[in-house]
């Protein structure tokens, strides 16, 4: 049950000072706490006996204001530093699983959805969180502020009646100590089900068009409500035995109750007790009454707490699948060389790529075409190092790109993906994200070269329209255009266009390959596409089929080669005169 704590002791560690005064603090609150319940027995002997003065009465008042205001001041700086430890911790965890969801590569969310990692995100920091306040404050109420009480009874009022009281409590904490077992096994489960519906809702959201189009909203709705039945259902499980906490907690403390006025009365009529001592113990009872109930949240949270932190340590300690190479790392890439390189994807079973070989110079233009599904962009996934590299030779200048730094490598590129990625923000920010600190004048010649000043113009707020989550409120092509210009301002010495252009036609296409032509002299570019007009002035061009090359050479070569690059030419030619 405890083991979270040991989990979470290099947080304790590191904010020692604050807990060790919150726990300090909470630990003399106690203690002030049980000197009221023997002020009122020794004020009710006093009434009795007739020995009540008003000195007495007087000295009573002022120690029970000084109690009240003393308890108030401790309670409020304990509560404040534990408590204000919960809010760190919950920071801390946050930052760090950002941190790790931003430096995971594809094949971490393969195996990962979304929505549990979103619940992992929320549900189960929230529940690490409560462990490190509400669950610190009940282990010292469950246990020292309890043993204080029980040393209160035993030494100012009676041991055999202390002893004979608490027996119901050693039989409570087993069979609470046996329910929480089932809880961390029954938590586990309800937040794996939590995750799931997250992610069906994800789904649904993102592709609430389709589901439109699809007339599927019924459907859709049907799925999230047996989802959700699911959830409240793995829930239950849980809140049906977090239930039995309270009565059997009741049930423990109403037999303490019972044996103490029972055993109470004879000891009162054989006069070794007081009536204001036996008084004094049926408050102190009362005193106790929390921390019986702390003992049952104590294992309650700690039991959630520890299942919750399982889940997060799992996210945070998975490792990178792709790793920083050892060597110095290159100022400026130069040529490209590709030997018999081979890759397959971690889930895949064949070769996805195949003893590919090409040498491209600096400044020179590479065309990458092929049938869908041929590996086009698993080739240009090599050199954003989504994946750790295959086999063969997969050189920048005369290092192999696992030697270099993942951040050098990335620096040098400016990346546009065939699924175009906007933020919910405005356009300017979107193209900004290439390049923060750009100028104006970098920003407009940008959105110049990716071909988008007359659609800004038509926009009804400029660079300053709001995209929508996804871009929802754009175009595809205007979409692809942004993220061009986003790339573009980069100034990158390898720019990677991933069947970029699909989305636009053909005369938009030409403006965008010349611009980027007279900008880029000097600097590597990489495309691939299934429009052959995108590439016909490449410096090479390699045809890929089932992750091999199967033809290469320039635009002039290939078309007297008959082969898929020629008949792929003719079609789109004859398209294009019959359009």
């Amino acid at each position: 049950m405890f083991d979270v704590l040991k989990k979470l002791g290099w947080f304790f560690k590191q904010y020692r000072k604050q807990y060790s005064i919150a726990i300090v603090l909470l630990i003399v609150a106690s203690v002030i706490e049980i000197i009221p319940p023997w002020l009122i027995g020794e004020a009710i002997d006093d009434m009795t006996t007739s020995a009540l003065t008003e000195a007495s009465l007087r000295n009573y008042v002022i120690a029970f204001i000084a109690i009240i205001v003393s308890s108030y001041a401790l309670n409020f700086i304990w509560q404040y530093q534990l408590f204000g430890g919960a809010i760190t911790i919950d920071r801390i965890l946050r930052k760090r699983l950002f941190q790790q969801f931003l430096k995971m590569k594809p094949t971490f969310y393969e195996k990962n959805r979304t929505g549990d990692l979103m619940a992992r995100a929320t549900n189960d920091l929230n529940a690490v969180s409560l462990t490190a306040g509400f669950g610190i404050m009940t282990l010292v109420d469950s246990t020292l502020y309890m043993a204080f009480i029980i040393a209160a009874m035993a030494i100012t009022i009676s041991w055999k009646l202390t002893l004979f009281a608490m027996l119901p409590v050693p039989i409570m904490a087993f069979i609470i100590q046996y329910l929480g077992k089932i809880v961390h096994k029954r938590y586990i489960v309800s937040q794996q089900a939590f995750g799931e519906l997250n992610d069906n809702v994800l789904e649904s959201v993102a592709g609430v068009r389709v589901v439109r189009a699809y007339v599927q909203e019924t459907l859709e709705q049907q799925r999230f409500f047996d989802k959700s039945e699911e959830v409240v259902e793995k829930n239950m499980a849980v809140v049906n035995i977090n239930a039995l906490f309270v009565p059997i907690t009741r049930i423990g403390m109403g037999l303490c109750y019972v044996i103490a006025f029972g055993y109470g009365a004879v000891l009162v009529s054989r006069g070794e007790l007081t009536v204001g001592q036996l008084v004094s113990f049926n408050v102190y009872l009362g005193l106790a009454t929390w921390p019986m109930f702390a003992i049952g949240e104590l294992i309650n949270v700690m039991q959630q707490g520890n299942a919750s932190l399982d889940r997060v340590q799992e996210t945070l300690s998975y490792e990178e699948d792709v790793r920083d190479g050892k060597q110095l790392t290159l100022t400026t890439p130069s040529s490209m060389n590709v030997q018999k390189y081979s890759f397959q994807y971690p889930l895949s079973q064949v070769k996805n790529l195949s003893r590919i070989s090409l040498h491209l110079q600096k400044g020179q233009t590479l065309g990458i075409v092929g049938k869908t599904g041929a590996g086009k962009t698993t080739f240009v996934r090599q050199l954003l190092r989504e994946y750790p590299l295959g086999e063969g030779q997969f050189m920048i200048g005369d290092v192999d790109l696992s030697k270099q730094s993942k951040e050098q490598v990335l620096s040098w590129i400016g990346y546009v993906p065939q699924e175009h990625v906007l933020f919910s923000r405005t356009i300017r920010e979107n193209i900004l994200f290439g390049k923060e600190d750009a100028t104006d004048e970098e920003l407009h010649e940008a959105i110049r070269l990716a071909y988008f000043e007359s659609d800004l113009q038509n926009l009804p707020m400029g660079l300053e329209t709001l995209v929508g989550e996804k871009g929802v409120s754009l175009s595809g092509g205007q979409k692809q255009r942004v993220s061009i210009a986003r790339a573009l301002i980069k100034n990158p010495d390898i720019l990677l266009l991933d069947d970029s252009l699909s989305a636009v036609d053909a005369k938009t296409e030409t403006n965008i390959i010349q611009n980027i032509q007279r900008a880029r002299q000097g600097k590597t570019t990489i495309i691939t596409t299934h429009r052959l007009s995108g590439i016909q002035h490449a410096d090479h061009i390699i045809v890929l089929d089932d992750g091999k090359i199967v033809q290469q050479g320039t635009h002039a070569q290939l078309i007297v080669q008959n082969g898929w690059y020629k008949e792929q030419f003719d079609r789109q030619q004859l398209e294009e005169a019959s359009s």
